[in-house]
């Protein structure tokens, strides 16, 4: 089996780390580039320097020794004249640390200027390393180990005598590394106060567009797609230049908030006026409906010669007049629903519902299987008591009316976080009927939407069951929810057990109404 690696999911880095980042960037590396320029333009300076008291001192030391000789390195020394380093270290202005090796016809005598002004003699490996010097009168220089360091050192010979003087570089070194040090310590507090500058710039610049952002953070918080939508804050133009980029955008937003507020106040007026249609015209349909019923069963109870066919009629319109009041009834509860009406609200035990709308359910549906679990004592919610039962009415009647004969139906209460601060009292309908189709999930809940078309028409189905389901549960301030395969329907119900005042019932949509 392959190694799976742990990944962990990189933090986004934001446009204002991005600018810093940048802007710190860019400072750092000039001042590294200006840093190293004038680095090497000083150790240029300084070497350029140092050479010139390397020659000063190989000529002084010229004049020491020969007087009147002919002036330049190569006429420094001549068959008569004995000279050795100390005869040279002890010239006039000879400089701390001066080092001098002079080998007269196989005479070898070395040596430098220590800090107390005497001299000093070198080692047996410093003597090595002198010996590397090339003798033609050109600088070069060498590490002499850690006592001394590197020296510029400038070696000659006429004849049998070889001459050999340099100078430390250790002054030049030191410079050098404290302009190194100098130039580190500021850049790097020049990058720290850019990039202080920097965020603080960023943040003043990009405080426009974090207001845009919490904007619509709320905006997308919003249920948009029902109840009314209060009109929108616009964001604040308060230190913006209308001309910028920012300004642009804090611009366009506010204007897309503005149309977008305007038509959900279109919207909200459209559905008001749908909602006020149809809660009229199901009020105004009540009494004509009840008329034609009665007038209905009146002549079907008068009996007599009645023509067959005629009693068949009237039958006929004896149902559909009832059946079409139970829709217009169910329309005039949903648009009640939909317009925040206050709810009957008391201590409703949900046990004592499921129990009496099961043993209906084994009256009106024999053929199928039917299922009780619920705790012993009472499940307390507060809420309408009669609206309630008319849930889990339509959620039984549901799983009845779509399910075939010998369907099992389990009907089950429990409490759900009953040591929590907020327990939810669930309820579940589930049955092993054939299933939802998939693609009918989503829209289940909506109004004239069935589970089985054919089904649901041949049992004088309205569509609104569900929607009245989710309505009356919403107003209640709870959930439901829907799954189903196969062999396996859930629904399930949450209501919560703790005494929350209901919030206005908030719309569904209703596209279809």
């Amino acid at each position: 089996m392959p190694e799976q690696r742990l990944r962990i999911p990189r933090t986004p880095t934001t446009l204002r780390r991005k600018v810093v980042l940048a802007v710190v960037a860019l400072v750092t590396a000039s001042s590294v580039v200006i840093g190293v320029v004038s680095i090497l333009a000083l150790r240029d300076s300084l070497m350029s320097q140092l050479d010139t008291q390397v020659r000063s001192t190989a000529e002084r030391a010229y004049g020491q020794v020969r007087g009147d000789g002919p002036a330049g390195i190569l006429g420094l020394l001549n068959d008569q004249n004995e000279t050795d380093a100390r005869s040279i270290l002890f010239g006039p202005a000879t400089a701390e640390g001066t080092l001098a090796l002079v080998n007269n016809n196989g005479t070898l005598t070395a040596g430098y200027l220590n800090d107390a002004g005497s001299i000093s003699y070198p080692s047996t490996a410093q003597l090595t390393a002198l010996a590397t010097v090339p003798i033609d009168g050109s600088l070069t220089t060498v590490d002499l180990g850690p006592s001394l360091g590197e020296y510029r050192l400038l070696g000659a010979q006429h004849n049998s005598v070889v001459f050999i003087v340099g100078v430390p570089m250790s002054a030049l070194n030191t410079t050098v590394s404290q302009l190194s040090l100098t130039v580190i310590i500021v850049a790097a507090l020049g990058a720290a106060v850019v990039a202080l500058i920097a965020a603080a710039f960023t943040r003043t610049a990009m405080r426009p567009l974090e207001r845009v952002s919490a904007a619509a953070v709320r905006v997308s918080e919003l249920e948009l797609d029902r109840g009314s939508v209060d009109s929108f804050e616009p964001v604040s133009t308060e230190g913006v230049e209308p001309g910028s980029e920012v300004g642009r955008v804090v611009s366009a937003f506010n204007t897309m908030l503005d149309n977008v507020g305007t038509a959900l106040v279109a919207r909200e007026q459209s559905e008001n006026k749908v909602r006020r249609f149809v809660a009229d015209a199901s009020h105004e349909l009540r009494t004509p409906l009840a008329s034609i019923r009665g007038y209905s069963e009146l002549i079907r109870r008068m009996g007599g010669d009645t023509n067959p066919d005629v009693t068949h009629s009237l039958s006929r319109i004896e149902s559909e007049s009832i059946r079409m009041t139970a829709l217009v009834e169910d329309l005039l509860l949903l648009a009640r629903l939909d317009e925040g009406r206050e709810l009957v609200r008391a201590e409703v035990d949900l046990n004592e519902i499921v129990v009496n709308v099961l043993a209906d359910a084994h009256v009106t549906s024999p053929g199928h299987e039917w299922a009780l679990g619920s705790p012993e004592e009472p499940v307390v919610v507060m809420g309408d008591q009669h609206r309630l039962h008319q849930v889990v009415t339509n959620l039984v009647a549901n799983a009845r009316t779509h399910t075939p004969t010998g369907t099992r139906v389990n009907v089950t209460l429990a409490v759900v976080g009953a040591d929590a601060a907020h327990p939810v009292a669930e309820i579940v309908v589930a049955d092993d009927g054939p299933g939802i189709p998939p693609e009918r999930l989503d829209q289940l809940f909506e109004r004239f939407v069935r589970g089985d078309e054919s089904r649901a028409r041949a049992t004088g189905s309205t569509g609104l069951g569900l929607a009245i389901v989710r309505a009356i549960v919403q107003a209640h301030v709870g959930e439901v929810t829907v799954a189903s395969t196969p062999g396996d329907t859930r629904f399930v119900v949450h209501l919560p057990m703790s005494d929350v005042a209901a919030a206005p019932a908030t719309p569904p949509a209703s596209p279809g109404v």
